[in-house]
């Protein structure tokens, strides 16, 4: 009997809890930038346990009113894009799919740029250019470099959550074997064919022609869709 009492005392203070939490989550609706309080303090401050603090945290968090980070804290609103496992999003998706999602998107982001970015922008994608330039021999500084510029170029588009969705995909691009894939897929000639394509994207972009800059980069993602394709298959007829 005893037991049973402490059973349902502990959901009956998850429940509190909850409810408790919605009502915190409503006051802290205008400022979502900042954690809300620790489970230390919300022990103290709802006087109540920290399991049914974490339970409720937990029920709050499934439903998309909070998202959590280690290191930085509890904040409300569903889990951005940046905060997901992209481990996991890599061993779900696949070569075809990252490129697919690349030429829907990153004729669209160029083309914002196009529109938007600002002189320093510009500036920095000049920048970038020469330093791809210069670190040819190297396939670290390659896939460092190539990333910077086309992250620029979101970045200078203006939209917050169409950055959010190229990182997701940029990120998924650093899976080891796809890595591996587009240094085999490198050769002298390509290399200064991409270079030609990134700074043919970065001139539209500077005089402001967002057609131009969007078939640039498509132009630009296709080659390299192509080039990663022919290794693919030549390393399937090197196995056989």
């Amino acid at each position: 009997m005893q037991r049973f009492e402490t059973i349902a005392m502990s959901e009956s203070n998850s429940s509190l809890a909850i409810e408790a939490l919605r009502k915190l989550i409503a006051l802290h609706a205008l400022t979502p930038e900042k954690p809300l309080p620790t489970e230390r303090e919300l022990v103290v401050e709802f006087g109540m346990g920290r399991r049914a603090i974490r339970r409720a945290l937990s029920v709050l968090e499934a439903e998309g009113q909070i998202w959590r980070r280690q290191g930085r804290g509890t904040f409300i609103g569903p889990t951005p894009p940046s905060a997901v496992s992209f481990a996991r999003l890599s061993s779900r998706s696949n070569f075809s799919e990252v490129m697919e999602a690349r030429l829907y998107l990153e004729p669209a982001l160029a083309s914002l740029a196009a529109m938007r970015a600002s002189g320093e922008q510009i500036a920095m994608l000049r920048r970038l250019l020469t330093q791809m330039t210069e670190h040819q021999q190297d396939a670290d500084q390659i896939e460092l470099w190539d990333s910077a510029l086309h992250r620029c170029i979101a970045e200078a588009a203006g939209n917050r959550l169409l950055l959010d969705l190229f990182e997701m995909i940029d990120a998924i691009r650093l899976d080891p074997v796809w890595r591996d894939l587009r240094d085999r897929a490198r050769s002298a000639e390509k290399l200064r064919g991409y270079d030609h394509d990134h700074q043919a994207v970065v001139d539209a972009i500077e005089a402001r022609a967002p057609a131009e800059a969007a078939a640039r980069m498509r132009s630009h993602l296709r080659a390299l869709q192509s080039a990663l394709n022919q290794t693919i298959e030549q390393t399937m007829d090197e196995s056989l």
